[in-house]
């Protein structure tokens, strides 16, 4: 049988394979040389499932100025990703099915990557039609939607299974503590304004519903030890995230960067913040990829926009962890490719397996470097790992059997708009 590609010579664990693709699929997995019409030559390296990243922010449409569908897949292949899902904090907001529909036009244009939406929540008649579009999950900003009208939307989705995505922050909470503290002016204050304890009552309001109605939820970014804590301790359909700025940085970076490490849950103290220890009760890690422009990152602490751009970091920094004894390359897979795609119903990703998208990402464990900001393909020029080493780093991003990365070049390519599927 000659085939579409053969990659030559991957390394799976602690085995050599040779993978056969055909029409966009993985067709055959074989120690065996494979025949094909093109063979690319991984050379030993590690190859993965193409990572996914439940967790974006393109700004398009409406802030186009900050990041668009095509510059952030063009950075999302340059960091080994290879299927996004985007939130619907745009502008207009992904809240209707009207818009849901534009933006899968928009993305269907210029993305080349893979993607799904998350889709907003304006009227309750909307979210049935959306429903109906297959979308990742309906996002819950808890500072700004009543417990009454969340109940609602449990009600509404009852007998779905589409998670219902939340940011957790209480709004009390986080109006009184800046008000009290929003004449001072160090970076680090910010932590402070927006306490753990905002993310643990959000957090445990959430799970109260999920657990009523028992309905899926996933909690987004979260940012302490006791909110991971009280996630672990309620049985309920939940599941959650951590990025990488969470994972890795602490409140005192605040000192060092300023804004450009603001963002929302922020940064916690050491003491607060969780560790990679705590990663065995984590289900995947997010890049809550969100730009702005640098511009916008240099005013002060309480004016500048939070979020931090990831998705070209995200995969260099666990790389490096796994380098240095740890973390283990199988965590990163699961967190990263096969536990995104089981939470957000992407039933042909996530897993190196014959039937399975031919989405890959090669990695050469011993590649080294200092992260570069201005080397970026996102829009958004600064990252508070800045000048970091690292060990290992991605190589290759092949999607669907088609080579969207090599060596730092990222190439044209059409993504597909993937819904998600949740019948179980």
């Amino acid at each position: 049988m000659m085939l579409d590609l053969a990659l030559e010579n991957c390394r799976i664990n602690h085995d050599i394979v040779n993978i056969g693709i055909e029409d966009g699929e993985i067709a055959r997995i074989s120690k065996s040389p494979l025949k094909a019409d093109k063979t690319i030559k991984i050379k030993g390296n590690i190859i993965l499932p193409g990572l996914i990243d439940a967790h974006v922010h393109f700004r398009e449409p409406g802030y186009e100025y900050k990041e668009d569908f095509r510059t952030g897949s063009m950075a999302a292949a340059h960091g080994g990703f290879t299927t996004i899902l985007d939130m619907p904090n745009t502008k207009p907001e992904t809240n209707t099915a009207r818009e849901f529909k534009k933006k899968i036009k928009i993305a269907s244009k210029k993305s080349i990557i893979d993607f799904g939406l998350h889709a907003g929540i304006k009227k309750l008649k909307e979210i049935k039609k959306i429903t109906q579009l297959n979308p990742a999950s309906f996002k819950i900003f808890t500072e700004e939607i009543e417990n009454h009208k969340i109940s609602r939307i449990f009600q509404t989705l009852k007998g779905s299974n589409i998670p219902i995505t939340f940011h957790c922050e209480d709004p009390q909470i986080i109006e009184y503590c800046t008000n009290q503290l929003k004449d001072e002016s160090r970076p680090e204050i910010y932590s402070i304004a927006r306490p753990t304890i905002a993310e643990e009552l959000a957090t445990t309001n959430a799970i109260t519903f999920s657990h009523h109605y028992n309905h899926p939820i996933h909690i987004c970014h979260i940012s302490s030890k006791k909110t991971l804590e009280l996630i672990k301790s309620i049985k309920a359909p939940v599941t959650c995230e951590i990025t990488p700025h969470h994972l890795l940085l602490t409140s005192e970076d605040l000192k060092k960067w300023g804004a450009i490490a603001k963002t929302n849950p922020p940064l916690r103290p050491g003491k607060e913040a969780i560790t990679i220890k705590d990663l065995k009760m984590i289900d995947i890690i997010a890049t809550d990829h969100a730009p702005h422009t640098l511009q916008e990152k240099k005013a002060n602490i309480w004016e500048a926009p939070p979020g931090i751009p990831n998705l070209e970091v995200t995969l260099k920094l666990l790389l490096t962890l796994n380098a240095k004894k740890r973390l283990k390359l199988a965590r990163i897979q699961k967190m990263l490719s096969e536990k995104p795609a089981s939470i957000f119903g992407l039933k042909n990703k996530g897993r190196i397996e014959t039937g399975m998208d031919a989405d890959f990402v090669i990695i050469d464990p011993k590649r080294t470097g200092k992260i570069k900001a201005d080397e970026f393909y996102s829009k958004a020029h600064y990252t508070p790992f800045d000048g970091m080493e690292y060990i290992g780093e991605p190589v290759m991003t092949i999607l669907r059997g088609k080579l969207i990365m090599e060596e730092g070049e990222v190439f044209k390519n059409r993504g597909t708009h993937i819904k998600s599927n949740y019948h179980r």
